[in-house]
């Protein structure tokens, strides 16, 4: 970088959706409708869970857990979307998006872990039911999940530490709704191959590694549901692994199509709308695909709304 004049950045512009200022207004009601709809739909869950004790089983205990991180998730991405639609665009100190971007891989990676331990927890339910109380215990349960956090707080730390150890100079807008990764290492300057390898080891370690766990979970589950020659018995344990079968699919296909794709030739604008699907309307849509495709859900759900009803409740 000798002898060539650099403006180093010091703060970053995100400018996503401003070349539509009219989407401006009706962009912003919606995403607060729908962040509104994640806090209320997440929390309902977590008291749910802890109020019903019909629900306080390992794999509901995980939801809670995967719950609380969708509401962390939206609260992380969400504001700072709103605020970029009302004023067309806003600034970001370094010091401020390097913060988002930890807490958005935190979360993102979180996220991963819990519903990796989901699936082997329904493993564990369908091919080893009569060992599934003694596998399972609290302490178990309680280990996996702090394996997760401690696992999720180190990969984002490393990662964050890593992405902002480049240097940043020239332009210092990004045409994206967050500060992600992906937009950032647009805006660097000079040698980045360090800090890239490090990323890309880090994000292998989570993302492929989780999905590894999934399918391997799911291959067993399989192998053991064709084993069963009732068709009814089939359909009872598809039915515990539909909910989370789909939040995997929604969650992990958005990602994959966002961060292990070939990005030539992709529209900052395709970005931005794959984007808002995995940090918008995944974290609102869990909720609804528990508490709808899930029997103990929804006879909990009948039974609040039955005692708010007879507690005199509008």
């Amino acid at each position: 970088m000798a002898g060539r004049n650099y403006t180093v950045v010091t703060e970053f512009f995100l400018i996503a959706f401003t070349e539509h200022p009219e989407w401006g207004l009706p962009l912003f009601l919606v995403f607060l409708s729908f962040c509104l709809l994640t806090l209320l739909g997440n929390l309902a869950m977590i008291i749910l869970i802890h109020k019903d004790h019909r629900l306080h089983t390992p794999m509901y205990f995980f939801l809670s857990h995967l719950s609380f991180m969708d509401i962390c998730y939206s609260s992380v991405i969400v504001p700072q979307m709103l605020a970029v639609l009302l004023e067309h665009g806003t600034a970001i100190s370094q010091a401020r998006c390097a913060i988002q971007f930890f807490l958005f891989t935190f979360c993102a990676s979180l996220d991963c872990y819990l519903l990796a331990i989901m699936a082997y927890d329904r493993y564990v339910a369908v091919c080893r039911p009569l060992l599934y109380v003694t596998i399972m215990t609290e302490r178990a349960r309680l280990g996996l999940v702090a394996v997760a956090y401690i696992a999720g707080f180190s990969s984002a730390f490393i990662r964050t530490v890593t992405a902002f150890s480049l240097s940043f100079c020239g332009n210092n807008e990004i045409n994206f709704i967050f500060c992600d990764l992906p937009p950032l290492l647009k805006l660097s300057c000079g040698d980045s191959y360090t800090q890239e390898v490090v990323i890309i080891v880090f994000a292998i370690f989570v993302m492929p590694a989780c999905i590894l766990v999934i399918l391997v979970s799911y291959l067993f589950i399989i192998v053991s549901v064709m084993q069963i020659r009732a068709a009814g018995g089939w359909a009872k344990t598809f039915s515990t692994c539909a909910s989370h079968l789909t939040a995997v699919a929604l969650f992990f296909g958005t990602l994959i199509f966002m961060y292990l794709r070939d990005n030539s030739g992709q529209s900052s604008e395709e970005d931005r709308v794959v984007s808002v699907l995995y940090t918008v309307v995944t974290p609102m849509l869990n909720p609804l695909i528990y508490s709808l495709r899930n029997k103990e859900v929804k006879e909990a759900v009948r039974k609040a709304l039955s005692r708010s009803k007879t507690s005199g409740w509008p």
